[in-house]
C-alpha cells in the first residue's frame, strides 16, 4: 500500500443543503472510492482541517471549508528515473522531470511524482507548481517555495508572458511544409483522458517548426501560445506527425503497463 506523505486538499463548495457531514460529500464527490475507505481514513486521522487536526466521521459540513486528505494506492509503481534540479533561489525552485513521472500526484501515483520528490528531497513542504507538463513528456518545470511572491509568477504564465518551447521527434513523411501555426478547439475526448479537436471558436494556439531530418526522423519545435491538455500532442497529428511513441494519439493504443525504454519523444 502507497499511501502518501503529503496531503491533498479539497474545498467544500459553497451551496448548502446538500450535505449533512464532510464524510457524505467525500464519498459522494470521489464515487470512485468506497465508503469503506473514506471510514477508514477518518478513523486513522487522515482527514484533517486546514490546521491539520484530524475530523470526526460526523463532522459537518461547513461551505468553502478546506479539507485535507492523505491519497493511497493499492501498488505503487516506481519511476526508475531521477529528477535534477537545475536552479534555485529564495522563490523559485527549477527542476528537469523525467519521462514517466507524474508532476503531482493523481491515478495511481502519490509518492512518485515530481511535487513529492521534491518536498522530501528540499524539505520544502509548501512547495507548489507554476504550471504542469503531461506524465510522459520530459521538460523543465518552474516551483514556488513562497506563497508570499507565488501570484506573481503564476500571473506571469496567465497572461502568457512566458514562453515555452518544446522540442519532439517524428517520423518524416517527406512533406516540403516546414512551419505551422495551428489554431484549434480542443475539448475532453472518449475515453476521459483523451482530447480532441473539435469545431467551434479556437481556444488553442501552437506554432510548429520542422528543425532538422536525420535518418528518416523529424526533429520539430514546438512553441505553445495556449496551454491545453494534450495541445501539442494534438497538434502535432493534426499536421500528420504524430510524436514517437505516443500511446494515445492519433490512434488510441490498446492500454498496457510503461514501457521504460519507449518514452514518447
Amino acid at each position: 500500500m502507497g499511501i502518501s506523505q503529503y496531503p491533498s486538499t479539497v474545498t467544500l463548495p459553497k451551496e448548502t443543503g446538500v450535505y449533512e457531514t464532510i464524510y457524505s460529500f467525500l464519498i459522494n464527490h470521489f464515487s470512485k472510492i468506497g465508503e469503506q475507505v473514506w471510514c477508514d481514513r477518518f478513523r486513522n486521522e487522515r482527514i484533517l482541517d486546514n490546521d491539520g487536526n484530524p475530523l470526526p466521521i460526523n463532522a459537518p459540513y461547513e461551505p468553502l471549508k478546506k479539507v485535507l486528505y492523505f491519497r493511497e494506492v493499492p501498488d505503487e509503481l516506481e519511476i526508475p528515473f531521477e529528477e535534477n534540479i537545475i536552479f534555485q533561489n529564495d522563490d523559485l525552485l527549477v527542476a528537469c522531470k523525467p519521462h514517466f513521472l507524474p508532476v503531482i500526484p493523481g491515478g495511481r501515483f502519490v509518492n512518485e511524482c515530481l511535487l513529492n520528490r521534491l518536498r522530501k528531497r528540499t524539505g520544502f513542504h509548501d512547495l507548489t507548481p507554476i504550471h504542469r507538463i503531461d506524465r510522459e513528456t520530459a521538460g523543465i518545470v518552474l516551483f514556488s517555495i513562497r506563497k508570499e511572491t507565488r501570484g506573481l509568477y503564476q500571473e506571469l504564465f496567465m497572461t502568457r508572458k512566458v514562453q515555452k518551447e518544446y522540442e519532439a521527434i517524428a517520423e518524416f513523411s517527406g512533406d516540403d511544409q516546414r512551419e505551422w501555426k495551428i489554431k484549434t478547439r480542443i475539448e475532453r475526448g472518449e475515453p476521459w483522458f483523451r482530447m480532441q479537436n473539435v469545431d467551434g471558436m479556437e481556444n488553442s494556439h501552437s506554432d510548429i517548426r520542422l528543425v532538422e531530418v536525420k535518418n528518416n526522423n523529424a526533429r520539430f519545435a514546438l512553441n505553445p501560445v495556449t496551454g491545453k491538455k494534450h495541445q501539442l500532442r494534438l497538434h502535432m497529428s493534426r499536421i500528420g506527425y504524430g510524436i514517437l511513441n505516443d500511446k494515445y494519439y492519433p490512434d488510441l493504443q490498446d492500454e498496457s503497463e510503461d514501457d521504460f525504454s519507449r518514452p514518447l519523444q
